[in-house]
């Protein structure tokens, strides 16, 4: 395995140096074994039909309000949230495509389009390849899908790929644009569904594009049915940038600010999964409002494992990893968002001086 670029600019824990060969099984097959032995990787059906169930009443209480409150700028209220709201709905859809619900492919395939497709208009299909790569390459500089669309760089080699003046705004600025910019993070899924609709990419193409022109009809006559359209246009921006916040602030500390994998270099899964994440050390309360997403380690390591199990994944994992001598990095809340925050300080201050220097010379 290839040794990981200079701290300073992808900063976070190291990977375990490569080794001689050992005839110890492969280390993640070793904690994968426990982890079964332990009961924790089967589907848990009980526990999602009662979370689809009470997340569609939060849904149908939303939807509601906002018939029985009517023309009032009081609706704002009921679409911040719905835009919490919808969000729920996206984690459930996130389980649904991880295989946590069901092994089933029929059903995985109609609780996902009823998920993402009727209920919040994004292509489920879409979404579900485009998560995968992300899943088999976290934090590949270009492997990793979740990186290959930002607009802020992660590595200050990066930078000259932004061409215009627009991107290089927006490189010099990224770390206090970063989180404003996470309100369009409900603009940029729907645009990329839509798009690959129309590369006719999902594998549900026919079936995809109805549900969402439903989901898109219901929901735009809903709205200007009931509110004239002043205030119908301000509850759908409230509600989809806060959908965005909301959505973009849980995505945004798994990953970010945690070591790059390079082309080139070979990590095996385990130290692949673990040093690219990080954990937010957590509560009950954390567990839902980040929809189990605060154990991105061990979510990275079992994807199809239930999200009510990650928690009893954790200690498993910490202990193995300490075990074999790998890193693994848990910080609080606020910690998280500030490592994000000053690692995209570091990489466009570094490539700013790269640039002034190459001019310079």
């Amino acid at each position: 395995m290839t040794a990981i670029a200079d701290a300073s600019i992808r900063p976070g824990p190291q990977p375990r140096p490569a080794g001689p060969p050992s005839p110890a099984p492969e280390p993640f097959q070793e904690l994968l074994r426990r982890v079964k032995a332990a009961g924790l990787v089967d589907p848990r059906p009980g526990y999602y039909t009662v979370k689809i169930a009470f997340n569609l009443v939060l849904l149908a209480a939303g939807w509601a309000a906002l018939a029985l409150v009517g023309n009032s700028w009081w609706v704002l209220a009921f679409a911040a949230y719905l835009g919490f709201a919808y969000t729920q709905t996206g984690f459930i859809g996130h389980d649904i495509g991880h295989r946590q619900v069901t092994r089933s492919r029929r059903a995985q395939d109609l609780l996902g389009l009823l998920h993402g497709n009727l209920l919040m208009g994004f292509s489920y299909g879409w979404w579900v390849g485009h998560h995968n790569k992300h899943h088999s390459n976290p934090n590949h500089l270009e492997k990793d899908s979740d990186i290959t669309r930002r607009r802020a760089i992660f590595i200050p080699e990066q930078g000259p790929l932004r061409r215009g003046r627009a991107k290089q705004f927006i490189v010099r600025h990224q770390h206090v644009l970063f989180y404003p910019l996470l309100v369009t993070e409900g603009i940029g899924l729907r645009t990329e569904s839509v798009k690959a609709l129309l590369r006719r990419l999902p594998r549900l193409t026919r079936t995809e594009a109805t549900l969402i022109g439903v989901h898109l009809t219901g929901y735009f006559g809903a709205v200007f049915y009931l509110l004239p359209v002043g205030k119908g246009i301000a509850f759908i921006l409230t509600m989809n940038l806060l959908f965005g916040l909301y959505i973009g602030s849980v995505f945004a500390p798994n990953h970010k600010g945690m070591p790059i994998q390079l082309p080139g270099e070979d990590w095996d899964w385990l130290t692949r999964q673990v040093v690219t994440s990080r954990n937010i050390r957590s509560s009950y309360l954390t567990d839902f409002l980040y929809g189990g997403l605060n154990y991105q380690i061990e979510h990275h390591l079992f994807p199809a494992m239930p999200r009510k199990c990650l928690r009893r994944a954790r200690p498993l994992t910490i202990a193995y990893c300490k075990e074999i001598g790998m890193p693994y990095h848990e910080v609080g809340v606020f910690r998280s968002y500030a490592e994000v925050v000053g690692h995209l300080y570091r990489t466009t201050k570094t490539y700013q001086r790269n640039l002034a220097a190459a001019r310079d010379a």
